[in-house]
């Protein structure tokens, strides 16, 4: 783990909330993209070396829309940057944990991602990340 890539927070309305974050952080978005394979739409925030992920489901199936309904908002996940992901997910295999995929998917800003089951590190949902080359 190289560091913290970025912090998820589960949103209801990018529209209401990246104003809000605008004020917050006292800087822009600086990127909104949609990922289609989790049905999500991201909002992107940076302070240093800080990155804030503001996460609205696209569809009522995605995992956000889940968390939504039974947390309602706030954070959802932490993210770790890593060197080499097909190494990092191997290694955290063997050490006990368990992952929410058997390959990394392509996630918002052009990063490969695999997530950890939130049961195997005290209730916290981890996500791995590489920039994709």
């Amino acid at each position: 783990m190289l560091r913290v890539e970025h912090i998820g927070i589960a949103v209801k309305s990018l529209s209401d909330s990246v104003p809000l974050f605008e004020k917050l952080l006292n800087t822009s978005c600086y990127k909104q993209e949609e990922v289609d394979s989790e049905q999500v739409m991201t909002a992107f925030f940076q302070q240093g070396e800080t990155k804030i992920e503001l996460l609205e489901a696209t569809g009522p199936g995605s995992a956000i829309a889940k968390f939504l309904d039974k947390k309602g908002e706030g954070m959802h996940h932490i993210a770790f940057e890593v060197a080499d992901i097909y190494a990092e997910m191997k290694r955290l295999q063997e050490e006990g944990f368990v992952l929410l995929q058997e390959t990394p998917k392509k996630g918002a800003d052009n990063k490969l991602i695999c997530f950890l089951h939130p049961k195997h590190s005290n209730g916290v949902l981890i996500e791995i990340c590489q920039d994709i080359k």
